[in-house]
């Protein structure tokens, strides 16, 4: 068997890659054992979104195609081809390839029923490439047969023999031929189906379910969102076959504009309309699953944009830019029981490995880590900036002017812009909220505004990305935060936009997708600066305008997109990207760096500035949950429950006891029970400030307590829980009677 290995060359052990993309469409990836940005150079076009695994890492394209980037590794990715030669015993000619009419083909599959002579065979796309020519396979059931590689029989189909007896009348040998994956470490476009209408283009992808229950270890899900709102599924991703066999089209109830796949069998999507869907039954013999759920958006003013899921939970990003952690998450529940609102503002959410949280922040366009997350604290504690630098960034003040080619299908010139603003909106396309909560510069009286392009899309309304020296916010080290930062005049020459035409000749410019509404009327002629800003797009449509290197030799990439399926990071040991000592002078001057040791007046700094920020900026932003003084808890274990029903007895369960605290210092919890029965997995809860009265109950032979609420009170039916000792039973009756249920406890 084939397997992918996932390795970095000049390193003896194997790490895990981070991949990001900015808002230039160029794709970057950091490896945990390396300390700054790596850029694909091999990327020829610019790239819209990406999704990693351990061994392989998707993306779309500024064609709206699907790419594919295989991680090198020692063993190669081989696929068998075979093909059986048929043969008929005639007393004329003896074995010959004279058949009759009822026979098989004379070259055929292993049933017989398929023609397959050697010219059938083609590679399935160009990615691929023939080993060695077609030979005979002489062995025969792990034995070495006799030269030829014959297998006798009686007839057609039977039991066949390596050896030849006087009543083998058919015979038959099998071809081999081998092909070998050669487009390793490139990126690779994913090819079409001949026979199959295409699909729509695509606009988001996500890949995972490499750990679906007994599912077979390689093989992965991929599931993409088109233009048109449809949802497809790639079937036939494995070892052998990493681009996949074709898209099938998965029915939704409306148009999605989103969609997230963990590595199990979680499955989200966002609609247009701002719900949520939850693809239930997905398994081992049905991973695309049965049916979907509709759950709502976390605010009811405001619909989702975005969703992520992992193995565990489930974040979800609001159109005001709100981030959302959804609770009660788990493989007999995966809708969950409700939402949590988190400090910060993300343009989008990632779940990696080991349900660790990736984000870009709204504020500054740079990558963060959720700090904290771990299996009893899911939601994590606070937001890090990765701060590291790009690979050219020590020697960028030399870099070429032309060092980032076009993709030679918007415009076959340049367009520079020098602009002031902010980054704006993904999905929200309105102005005014756009520039209400973004930080602008000072300007000259006496400077013009110039007139940005218009940016379109099929999907989404995409607006350009203006001057980063005002939109570059802090980068923390910490809890993500606000701060007054000022700014001097620009002493430039005024903004203007110039449009030049290409280098490679005097051409006119090619038809794209960018309107230049009204553009004439704000065209300037004179010589285009080498100092001008270039243009670029927000995370929804990352198309490069320009042919100059976009950033500075002081400035930071601003991120559109991150993906860390593929990055495994252990938050007890933290790589070294959480720090400054990595980034230029100017950029520390705008991140505090927070180190670990953390102190309770830093904790009393950051809640006086987040409630300075919130009478500043928004009134409701009481409705959020604090970064620290709230949590969600959560309590696994297992006992027995009395079955009320017929055959009553004592079952053997699982519990998890899920504790929220709220703002207001009020404890909310639910208890999830978990059971089978007739080989379902079924599961009961108990709300538990629903939850009336706790009392031991006198058992013989098991420590036992019973849990009444109004409704089981009136129906005599309490739930009754063993535990394995008396003194856990006594400890949880008194927990939960502290805890959630004051005075709630009664005493035999």
């Amino acid at each position: 068997m084939t397997i992918f290995l996932k390795g970095i060359k000049g390193h003896s052990m194997p790490s895990s890659l981070l991949w990001a993309v900015d808002v230039y469409g160029r794709v970057y990836s950091l490896s945990t054992a390396a300390q700054q940005w790596e850029q694909c150079r091999d990327a020829q076009l610019e790239f819209k979104r990406v999704t990693a695994v351990q061994q392989c890492c998707w993306g779309i394209a500024c064609d709206h195609q699907i790419y594919l980037n295989v991680h090198s590794s020692d063993l190669p990715i081989r696929y068998q081809e075979e093909t059986y030669e048929n043969q008929r015993w005639n007393p004329v000619d003896g074995f010959s390839d004279r058949l009759l009419p009822s026979d098989r083909w004379q070259w055929s599959d292993i049933t017989g029923l398929k023609h397959q002579p050697f010219e059938s065979f083609q590679l399935p796309s160009d990615n691929w490439e023939w080993e060695a020519d077609w030979y005979v396979d002489e062995n025969f059931g792990g034995e070495p047969t006799e030269k030829g590689g014959w297998s006798y029989a009686i007839d057609f189909p039977a039991s066949y023999t390596k050896d030849k007896k006087w009543n083998s009348c058919v015979r038959r040998r099998r071809w081999i031929r081998y092909r070998r994956y050669k487009s390793r470490d490139t990126w690779a476009k994913i090819p079409s189906e001949d026979a199959r209408p295409l699909p729509d283009p695509f606009n988001d992808i996500s890949c995972g379910g490499w750990e679906i229950s007994d599912e077979p270890q390689g093989q992965l899900s991929l599931w993409a969102v088109s233009l048109q709102g449809k949802v497809w599924f790639r079937d036939g991703i494995h070892h052998q076959s990493p681009e996949g066999w074709a898209w099938e089209e998965v029915q939704t109830p409306a148009e999605v504009v989103q969609i997230s796949c963990g590595p199990g069998d979680l499955v989200w999507a966002v609609l247009w309309e701002g719900q949520l869907l939850v693809r239930e039954g997905i398994g081992r013999d049905c991973p695309k699953g049965a049916s979907w759920v509709v759950v709502e958006s976390p605010s009811t003013e405001v619909g989702a944009i975005h969703v992520a899921v992992g193995i565990n939970v489930v974040w979800a990003v609001t159109k005001d830019h709100k981030v959302w952690f959804r609770r009660g998450i788990n493989s007999h529940n995966p809708c969950g029981s409700g939402w949590i609102g988190m400090v910060g503002e993300m343009v989008m959410i990632n779940v990696g490995l080991n349900d660790q949280v990736w984000g870009v922040s709204r504020e500054d366009r740079a990558v963060y880590f959720r700090q904290g997350v771990t299996a009893s604290e899911l939601s994590g504690k606070a937001w890090k900036a990765v701060t590291v630098p790009r690979d050219g960034d020590r020697s960028h003040s030399s870099a070429s002017a032309s060092s980032l080619p076009s993709a030679g299908c918007f415009f076959s010139g340049e367009v520079r812009v020098q602009s002031q603003g902010s980054v704006l909106s993904d999905v929200d396309s309105d102005p005014d909220r756009a520039s209400a909560g973004a930080p602008t510069s000072p300007e000259p009286a006496d400077a013009p505004k110039p007139r940005m392009p218009k940016v379109t899309s099929d999907s989404f309304i995409s607006e350009l990305v203006s001057d980063r020296s005002s939109t570059v916010g802090r980068r923390d080290g910490g809890a993500i935060q606000e701060e007054e930062l000022g700014a001097e005049p620009d002493s430039r020459a005024p903004p203007a936009l110039v449009l030049s035409p290409s280098q490679s000749g005097g051409q006119d410019l090619q038809w794209s997708n960018v309107d230049l509404e009204e553009t004439q009327t704000h065209l300037a002629v004179g010589p285009p600066s080498d100092t001008a800003d270039s243009c670029s797009l927000s995370s929804v449509a990352t198309y490069n305008l320009g042919l100059e290197e976009p950033y500075g030799p002081d400035e930071h990439p601003l991120w559109a997109w991150v993906s860390g399926g593929g990055c495994a990071v252990d938050s007890h040991a933290l790589p070294n990207w959480f720090n400054s000592s990595g980034i230029s002078s100017s950029a520390q001057s705008m991140s505090l760096s927070i180190t670990p040791a953390q102190t309770a007046a830093w904790r009393k700094q950051i809640f006086e500035q987040l409630s300075e920020r919130s009478k500043r900026e928004m009134e409701n932003f009481k409705h959020y949950e604090q970064a620290i003084e709230q949590s969600v808890w959560v309590k696994k274990g297992t006992m027995q429950w009395w079955r009320d029903w017929k055959p009553h007895k004592w079952v053997d369960v699982r519990f998890a006891l899920e504790q929220f605290s709220g703002t207001d210092g009020n404890k909310d919890g639910i208890l999830f029970i978990y059971y089978t029965f007739n080989e379902e997995k079924k599961y009961l809860h108990a709300f538990v400030n629903e939850v009336t009265i706790l009392v031991p109950v006198l058992n013989d032979s098991k420590h036992t307590f019973a849990i009444y609420t109004a409704e089981r009170t009136k129906q005599r039916w309490p739930i009754r829980l063993a535990a394995p000792t008396e003194l856990e039973m006594h400890d949880w009756v008194l927990h939960w009677g502290s805890g959630w249920a004051p005075g709630a406890v009664c005493r035999n």
